[in-house]
C-alpha cells in the first residue's frame, strides 16, 4: 500500500487491474499561510541574505587561511570584521524598511458606522454653532444701527 492510499483509506488494487487507480497530481496548489512581503522589504531582505552569505564565506576563508598559515589570513580577518558590520547594518535595514512600510501602508483605515455617525454629529454641532454665531453677529449689528439712529 502506498502512502497516499493509506492516508485516504483506499485498498491497493491488484497488480493486473488498472481500475480503481487514483491518478496522482504532480503539483498541488496550497494557499499561502502568510501574505507576501512588500517589494521594498523583500528587496532589503534579499540584499541582507546575500551580504550575510558573503560574510560567512569570507569568515570561512579567513579561518582556513589562518589554519594554513597563509599571509592572506590577516586581510581576510579584517575583511570579515568589516563584513560583519555591514551584515548587521543590512539586517537592521530590513527591520527599518519593514517598520516604515507598515507605518505608511500597513493600516487600512475604514471608519465604522459608529465613527461615521459621531463625525456627522460633530460636524452638525459645529455648523449649528457657526450659524448661531452668525445670527448673534447679525442681531448685534442690527441693534447697533438702531441705537445710533435714535
Amino acid at each position: 500500500m502506498e502512502t497516499d492510499e493509506r492516508r485516504e483509506g483506499v485498498a491497493a488494487p491488484s497488480a493486473g487491474s488498472a481500475a480503481g487507480r487514483i491518478p496522482r497530481q504532480l503539483w498541488v496548489e496550497e494557499p499561502a499561510i502568510r501574505r507576501r512581503m512588500p517589494d521594498p522589504v523583500r528587496t532589503a531582505a534579499v540584499r541582507a541574505v546575500l551580504i550575510m552569505s558573503l560574510t560567512i564565506i569570507q569568515a570561512m576563508v579567513a579561518f582556513l587561511c589562518t589554519v594554513a598559515g597563509s599571509w592572506f589570513a590577516f586581510p581576510m580577518v579584517l575583511g570579515g570584521v568589516a563584513g560583519t558590520v555591514v551584515a548587521t547594518w543590512s539586517v537592521l535595514d530590513v527591520w527599518v524598511t519593514r517598520q516604515v512600510w507598515n507605518q505608511r501602508n500597513g493600516v487600512v483605515s475604514v471608519p465604522s458606522s459608529t465613527a461615521r455617525r459621531m463625525r456627522r454629529e460633530r460636524r452638525a454641532a459645529r455648523r449649528a454653532a457657526r450659524a448661531g454665531a452668525r445670527r448673534e453677529a447679525r442681531i448685534r449689528r442690527r441693534g447697533e444701527g438702531r441705537l445710533s439712529r435714535a
